[in-house]
């Protein structure tokens, strides 16, 4: 009687992403090898997973195959650019369209985790942030819903990739301003007239938001105290002069006051005098009659 001998499995390997893994026996059926994961994340393959193919020979030649799937994650998170507005600026618009990229260039970015704080609010997400696709990732924008009051915000930016790494949260500061500041002249007075060359111009002005403020009396820089006093000497020309006192605050927001001031040198000329009657009676009634001039 003739006696059938079993077949044996001589070689066997794996194939994941276009990588060989060589199986040596171990025990058994047990055929096992060691070999490294793909360098890049699942998500991009069909079902967000590798193929892996198992490869067997027997030694008379006969092959067999057995797919299964290996799931790769990535460890690498997102990264967070806010582009506009910059941090540290301030802004005279209280609805700033704010502008940031986020991008993954593994799994991507998964879209529903954008999310933008602004100050102590809730997170916004979804279809209030417009989102544009660029290379590995969006160019995001979103704008306040209602406008922001003036002085100092933080805006804090979130986001996460397909395999829920969560980026580093970026943020920047910005101020609000969109109140001039305030300009008041003490000295001169609106239509003085003087005979003096020399005038003095000063008052006091102040931003509550955008300190400090930059003043100039007819385009000439003067020095703003600490207090918001200030104080110059102009010298004036002959006849009507035009003084423009403009305060600029950090945000480009201005007040201007102007004051017109008349500067008249010229002595009266008293041409004639006329006493009636002339002489007169003591105790009487008389009359002076002067003709004046002015220079």
């Amino acid at each position: 009687m003739h006696k059938e001998e079993k077949m044996s499995v001589v070689s066997a390997y794996a194939m994941i992403n276009g990588t060989r893994i060589n199986l040596s026996f171990s025990s058994g059926n047990n055929w096992t090898g060691s070999g490294t994961a793909p360098l890049k994340s699942s998500w991009s393959q069909p079902n967000h997973m590798y193929t892996v193919t198992v490869y067997a020979t027997d030694d008379a030649g006969n092959d067999d195959t057995y797919e299964t799937t290996l799931k790769v994650v990535e460890k690498v998170a997102p990264v967070i650019t806010p582009s506009s507005p910059t941090t540290g600026s301030t802004l005279t618009n209280n609805k700033p369209a704010i502008v940031w990229n986020v991008t993954d260039d593994d799994s991507g970015v998964n879209p529903d985790t954008i999310g933008i704080t602004i100050d102590s609010g809730s997170k916004i997400t979804g279809s209030a942030i417009q989102k544009e696709s660029i290379t590995n990732g969006y160019k995001c924008t979103y704008t306040p819903a209602s406008a922001l009051g003036d002085g100092s915000h933080t805006i804090k930016f979130d986001a996460s990739d397909n395999d829920g790494n969560a980026a580093t949260q970026k943020s920047i500061s910005i101020k609000i301003d969109t109140v001039p500041p305030t300009l008041n002249v003490t000295s001169p007075s609106e239509n003085l007239v003087t005979n003096s060359k020399n005038l003095t111009v000063s008052g006091t002005t102040n931003d509550a938001t955008s300190s400090p403020v930059i003043l100039k009396v007819n385009d000439t820089p003067v020095t703003v105290q600490e207090n918001g006093s200030w104080t110059t000497q102009i010298t004036l020309s002959e006849g009507e002069n035009t003084i423009t006192i403009v305060a600029t605050d950090s945000a480009g927001k201005s007040t201007t006051v102007t004051r017109h001031v008349t500067l008249d040198t010229g002595a009266p000329d008293i041409q004639s005098v006329t006493i009636t009657p002339n002489p007169a009676d003591a105790g009487a009634s008389i009359t002076i009659t002067a003709i004046i001039v002015d220079a």
